[in-house]
């Protein structure tokens, strides 16, 4: 029976034997064929790691079993994060798995109610404050250095550690890596943990090359597109509103290393492809994630990507964990009065 990321690989990551894993069997999410999108794209290969999967619905379950659990055995009695609601989720739902306390510092009001109201559920300490991610992320390093909390954010490195796993299923899926990566930049912590992944898996023979990483980042948080820190970040894609990312260093490495590269999508190009992937593929991700799938789009148009090339798109979160972004939209529904001819002339408009 599977039983968690940690227990799958363990002989890829740094966990003794005798410590206790906090799991809430998190990982083997799927690698879905993106089938439609290749008829738009003649000529790729495509597939979808959607993390959206995971116990908590993102990806930051996949480092977050490994931070709580390295947490636990240190005998810390609580764990801490700043947020921009995905981490915050998942590090409540783990500590409360563990018994330990949760402190959460937020951007007030720039918070999706989803992933706020999973932190509320599992019992997190939560203290919204008026300045942004960034900001939260100093004043949770600065409260870590003078009390015995342990942070867990993506600057935690067994945080990347479990992170990593997910290069090593996709590799496992499509017995070897792919040629392309696409992938959300926020903290830049996951393309850093991704290229981790990639590199040790060839390194152990289990996969013949690693892919070209190409990041993507809202137009109105891109610090590595415009090469500078962005003070007030702002954009429809929540969980990548971060002006100054923890791994930048680590991220344009992997970058650099991979020949790949980071660009620039805006947020109408982001929920134009937010809504292509659930009419097309049938997968609702939350709209940072489909800013691979944007950005893949983009790739091919510009002639970025070779030919006959397997390309993964990482969705990194469920869309459910920011659904009012749909309803704002522009989406309709009228009411119907209770008569079935008028409820068929209107059904019958659809068809």
């Amino acid at each position: 029976m599977y039983k968690g990321l940690i227990d799958h690989y363990r002989s890829y990551l740094p966990i003794e034997d005798h410590e206790t894993i906090i799991s809430l069997c998190e990982g083997q999410t799927k690698l879905i064929r993106a089938t439609n999108l290749e008829k738009m794209l003649p000529g790729l290969e495509i597939y979808l790691k959607f993390d959206g999967l995971n116990p908590t619905g993102s990806f930051k379950d996949r480092g977050m079993t490994m931070a709580v659990t390295k947490a636990f055995n240190a005998n810390s009695k609580a764990v801490i994060c700043a947020s921009t609601g995905n981490t915050s989720a998942s590090m409540a739902a783990y500590a409360a798995k563990a018994g330990m306390k949760s402190f959460m510092l937020i951007p007030d009001g720039k918070i999706a109610l989803g992933k706020l109201a999973q932190a509320v559920a599992y019992g997190a300490e939560i203290v919204p404050i008026t300045g942004n991610f960034d900001e939260g992320l100093d004043m949770v390093k600065t409260f870590c250095e003078n009390h015995p909390v342990t942070m867990v954010n993506s600057i935690n490195p067994f945080r990347i550690e479990g992170q990593k796993t997910a290069a090593f299923e996709i590799c496992d899926d499509l017995e070897d890596a792919p040629d392309y990566l696409m992938i959300p930049v926020g903290n830049a912590g996951n393309i850093t943990a991704y290229w981790r992944g990639f590199k040790e898996y060839k390194s152990f023979g289990k996969s013949t090359q690693c892919p070209a990483l190409f990041g993507f980042q809202a137009e109105g948080a891109a610090p590595m597109v415009k090469g500078h820190k962005i003070d007030k970040p702002e954009t429809v894609a929540t969980a990548i509103r971060i002006g100054n990312p923890a791994s930048w260093q680590f991220a344009e490495e992997a970058l650099k290393e991979s020949s790949g590269r980071v660009q620039a999508i805006d947020d109408d190009t982001i929920l134009k492809y937010q809504c292509l992937l659930a009419s097309t593929e049938g997968i609702f991700a939350e709209p940072a994630s489909c800013i691979s799938v944007a950005g893949l789009f983009h790739a091919y148009e510009n002639k970025q990507i070779e030919m006959n090339s397997r390309v993964v798109c990482v969705l990194t979160g469920n869309g459910l964990k920011d659904s009012d972004i749909i309803m704002k939209s522009g989406f309709e529904m009228p009411s119907v009065k209770e008569n079935f001819a008028e409820v068929q002339a209107q059904l019958l408009r659809g068809i």
